[in-house]
């Protein structure tokens, strides 16, 4: 997982979709100009268009590295150990579920970047330091299968209250909340749907029901779910899973030859909105490189790249989204939500309980 893929695979989500982007140099001095290389961290889910990297490249001068450190959970983490001496200059992936982690323990040093006036207002935060530059958003929602749902003569799934339901017994595949983005996403949902003293009934309803848990969206979507393009190979069982609303239209784009319609569907009530961050991290060995991909990262070509290349949407105003992304993956009508301070203030004792509740 920690290789960086040289083509594009069926992954689908916020960053789920990883395609190279290494320039060839680890770090060169030239002259006294400093490291050409500049140094991006990532979940393992990374992905750029190679002739939009190349641009940056030919424009900026530096070459662009990339070191990937499993799911975004993971990889924050990782990147928090290592602050005093991080791995890179930029680190891409850390969501609004994490935000708060990264911050309190000092990740980023302060930079605004380039064009953070084109940032829609919904999507600013930390706006007196400028730790964090917003990229993209999406929304971490159950998918069905139609096929098996159509064989099974049996409706999907619609809202949180469907899934703990007797007919869809067995039937859900989720990610560990301690480890997964998505996972830790889908728990924020169900803490905002059934509030504070209600989410844990809920879940303890949602294990007897035999939903099952693994460790990361990969192996959940890839080799768990019967309707994905992987699971399919691997002949999944699972006819849902914690995914994205963009996952759809990936299983479309990529398939050959390509579906009239998505062979997916989306549980649109069970939906929670995500939103993914960059920032320059402190001690960065490159600063100035790491301050000018920053800028690249929220400038119109990158953003109008990322619906096809990551699945997911842009944050800058009037930045493009293909016909065929939003037609097969609209974003949720009606999203759960939650307030960043009261993730900061419950996130850690959720996942701790959940673990109790859910994993033992």
């Amino acid at each position: 997982m920690g290789i960086t893929k040289k083509v594009t695979v069926l992954a689908v989500g916020l960053g789920l979709v990883t395609l190279s982007a290494c320039g060839s140099s680890d770090g060169d001095d030239q002259g006294g100009g400093g490291s050409k290389t500049v140094t991006l961290v990532s979940h393992n889910s990374w992905a750029a268009s190679k002739d939009v990297i190349a641009a940056f490249e030919k424009q900026s001068g530096y070459q662009v590295k990339v070191l990937e450190d499993g799911d975004a959970g993971q990889a924050v983490n990782k990147a928090i150990l290592t602050k005093d001496n991080p791995q890179g200059d930029v680190f891409f992936g850390v969501d609004n579920t994490l935000l708060s982690r990264a911050l309190d323990n000092g990740l980023f040093q302060p930079y605004e970047a380039k064009d953070y006036d084109l940032v829609l207002p919904e999507f600013r935060v930390d706006e007196d330091k400028h730790r964090v530059t917003p990229v993209d958003t999406g929304d971490i929602c159950v998918n069905y299968d139609k096929e098996w749902f159509g064989e099974h003569d049996l409706t999907p799934p619609k809202t949180f209250d469907d899934l703990i339901e007797p007919e869809y017994k067995n039937l859900l595949v989720t990610e560990n909340a301690s480890t997964s983005s998505p996972g830790l996403g889908f728990l924020l949902g169900t803490a905002a749907k059934y509030g504070d003293d209600g989410w844990a009934d809920y879940w303890k309803k949602l294990k007897a029901n035999g939903v099952k848990v693994v460790d990361g969206w990969e192996q959940a979507y890839n080799e768990e779910f019967s309707g994905s393009a992987g699971g399919k190979q691997a002949k999944a069982d699972r006819p849902l899973v914690v995914s994205y609303a963009s996952s759809p239209p990936a299983e479309v784009i990529y398939a050959d030859p390509k579906p009239e319609t998505a062979p997916t569907g989306v549980a649109e009530g069970t939906c929670f909105r995500q939103v993914e961050y960059a920032g320059l991290l402190s001690n960065a060995k490159n600063p100035e490189g790491g301050k000018a991909l920053l800028d690249f990262l929220l400038g119109k070509r990158f953003q109008d790249d990322m619906p096809l290349s990551m699945f997911v949407y842009p944050v800058r105003e009037a930045a493009q989204v293909p016909q065929e992304f939003a037609k097969f993956g609209p974003r949720a009508k009606d999203p759960e939500t939650m307030d960043p301070a009261k993730i900061a203030a419950n996130r850690d004792q959720w996942v701790k309980s959940w673990t109790s509740l859910v994993l033992k």
